[in-house]
Parts: C-alpha cells; sequence; structure tokens
C-alpha cells in the first residue's frame, strides 16, 4: 500500500485523470440509478408499497388490468380459500378542483382491507402530491360525468399510479362513476395465507407476484430497462477504463517490474500495488459521487421523481469496486507473463 501511494504520488496529474474519469461515470450511474428509482415510484408506488403477495386477473384480460372483471362467483371463490383477500380496480381519469384546474388521477377502489384506505362514500383521499398543488382537505372535486361533487377527506404519501395522483374512492362511488358492478383484481399478502406457504391457484384466474403484475403495467417495464441498460453500461465503461489505464501503465513501467522481479519482489507483491492503486481511486472517487448524488436528492425539486437509497448506493459502489478490480487484474497479466530479463530489455527500447 506504502509503495503504491507513492507511486500515485509521484504521478499525480496522471491518476487524477484517472479518478476524475471514474468520478464522473459514477456520479453519471447513481443520477440514472436514482431517476430510474424514481420513475419506478412514480409509476407504481400504488403497487410496490403493497406487502408481498400475489395479484389475480382474468385469463382472459391477457394480463390487462383494464379488461380483467372479477365475477361475483370468483370473488366469493377467492375468499372462501383466502378471508383476509383484498379486491381493487383502477381506473385512470380526471377531477376538476376547486380552482377549475383539470388534474389526471388514477381512481382506486378496494374493499376494507389494512393495504388500502378506507374511505367513506362521497369521499375521496388523494396522494399528497396533489395537496401541494393546492387541494385542500375539505374541497369538493368535481367531473362532468358525476351527478355529484367528492370532498377531499383526506391524502396519502407517495401513492401513485402510471404517474399519475392516486384518488381513492368508494366501491360504491367507483360502480357509480364508471358503470361497473365488478372488481378488476384480487390480491392476497403472503402474511395472509392460511394453512400453507403457497398462494391458492383458481380456474380462469391468473395470478401474479408483485414484480410480474409491475411489468403488465404499460410503459413500466419499457422504462425501466431503458434506464436500466443505461446503468449496466456505464459499469461496463468503467472496467473497461481500469483495464485499458493499467494495461497502458504497466507497458510503460515493464522495465520497473523487471527490475522488482530482479531483486525478490513476487508477482503477487506487484498486483496487490496495483489493486491498492485501484482501490483507492475508486474509493474517492465514490465518496465525492455519493456526497453529491445524495446531495442532489435532498435539493432537487420535489416534482422531481428521483429517489436513490442506501441499500442501492451501497451495491452500486460495491459493483464498480468489484469491477475495477477485475479491469485491473486482466490488465495485470502481462506482469505474471514477463521474465524479469525479458522486461528489463523492453522497458529500455
Amino acid at each position: 500500500m506504502n509503495m503504491a501511494w507513492k507511486e500515485m504520488k509521484k504521478n499525480k496529474l496522471r491518476y487524477t485523470i484517472l479518478g476524475s474519469i471514474i468520478f464522473l461515470i459514477s456520479l453519471l450511474t447513481f443520477i440514472i440509478s436514482g431517476l430510474a428509482n424514481g420513475l419506478s415510484q412514480d409509476n407504481a408506488s400504488l403497487i410496490k408499497n403493497l406487502p408481498n403477495g400475489t395479484f389475480y386477473m382474468e385469463e382472459e384480460a391477457d394480463e390487462t388490468y383494464n379488461f380483467s372483471s372479477l365475477s361475483e362467483e370468483q370473488q366469493q371463490e377467492i375468499t372462501d380459500a383466502q378471508s383476509e383477500a383484498a379486491f381493487f380496480s383502477i381506473q385512470m381519469g380526471n377531477f376538476i378542483d376547486t380552482s377549475d384546474k383539470q388534474r389526471s388521477v388514477a381512481y382506486v377502489a378496494s374493499t376494507d382491507n389494512m393495504d388500502f384506505p378506507e374511505v367513506d362514500t362521497g369521499e375521496v383521499i388523494l396522494d399528497a402530491s396533489l395537496e401541494e398543488e393546492g387541494v385542500a382537505i375539505g374541497d369538493e372535486i368535481t367531473n362532468e360525468q358525476w351527478e355529484q361533487p367528492l370532498t377531499v377527506a383526506g391524502f396519502v404519501d407517495h401513492e401513485k399510479f402510471s404517474h399519475s395522483a392516486a384518488a381513492f374512492i368508494n366501491p360504491n362511488d367507483f360502480s357509480t362513476f364508471f358503470h361497473t358492478d365488478t372488481m378488476q383484481m384480487a390480491f392476497i399478502a403472503d402474511s395472509d395465507i392460511q394453512g400453507t406457504n403457497e398462494a391458492p391457484a383458481f380456474e380462469e384466474l391468473q395470478a401474479f407476484s408483485n414484480s410480474d403484475f409491475l411489468n403488465t403495467i404499460p410503459s413500466y417495464s419499457a422504462e425501466q430497462m431503458s434506464l436500466n441498460m443505461i446503468v449496466i453500461f456505464l459499469l461496463v465503461i468503467s472496467g473497461m477504463l481500469f483495464a485499458i489505464f493499467f494495461y497502458m501503465i504497466n507497458v510503460q513501467k515493464l522495465g520497473i517490474y523487471g527490475i522488482l522481479k530482479a531483486i525478490g519482489v513476487k508477482t503477487g507483491k506487484l498486483f496487490q500495488m496495483m489493486w491498492a492503486q485501484m482501490l483507492i481511486i475508486s474509493v474517492i472517487s465514490l465518496i465525492l459521487s455519493i456526497i453529491i448524488s445524495q446531495s442532489f436528492q435532498l435539493l432537487a425539486p420535489s416534482g422531481m421523481p428521483f429517489h436513490l437509497t442506501w441499500p442501492v448506493t451501497g451495491l452500486l459502489s460495491l459493483v464498480f469496486i468489484v469491477i475495477g478490480f477485475i479491469g485491473a487484474t486482466l490488465s495485470g497479466i502481462q506482469i505474471k507473463r514477463v521474465e524479469p530479463m525479458q522486461a528489463i530489455q523492453q522497458g529500455e527500447m
């Protein structure tokens, strides 16, 4: 470690350039990862906030919740198997607030269940983002197709669907507004499953895990795949940078390696020096990028979908270090293969 640090101090510019590039790539990776997580929350926090469980919709719906409709017989069958099952429906729509401004929301109605807010007839509970936009408790919201307004009874945090704020209403109001007497989906939490560790199967119903159900939401999988591919691409680039940089450094230092080998320094010691340099550069770059990305999360506008958790930050940092280790190791294979005299002669050319 001491020898590695001395060499880095001697060649400050060379290692500073590499550190700066790794810093910029890691910062960009953290920012894009935060945006990916933020968009994920903005697109489906209504579903992601639910506990692990199983969703059910009609097989004929072709994995599209809008086309699913559970009959009373199917609901009774599910209830008989799991009494704690919740039934709910989602319908995209809008309303007009007291300032005559139209707002897009995802209307959600559910049976009595602790996983969904309880709403009385004639009332609505909205996502807290609408409170920040001027909607207040006690306001009456209307729609051209409604015969009666709804009164805002409260707000809940981080409940969105398809990039729209969730609006929880009573099933009776949902039935009146959208002319339906059935629920679209059923949900059974893993913690509520009785007598077995496996979710029950029902005829003519298709079961989904939480992650599988998220992928049925339009645009969700495509949106996340695009951003995650960018993150993976940036991680690969960082590994290639380490490999190329240390390869060029090793070529220039073959003469020095030859002398060190000739006086008895083992190849493992030379690899340790290279790994120490990689670790120092990575740690310093990651610390700076973490500080800036977390500061960005605190200072970013509330409307910006940015969500970077510490577990994700830690995981990405670990991946950066592992990839850097692999890249540096691959570039150092030539150190192991070159004989002392050959290295000295090559270094003198």
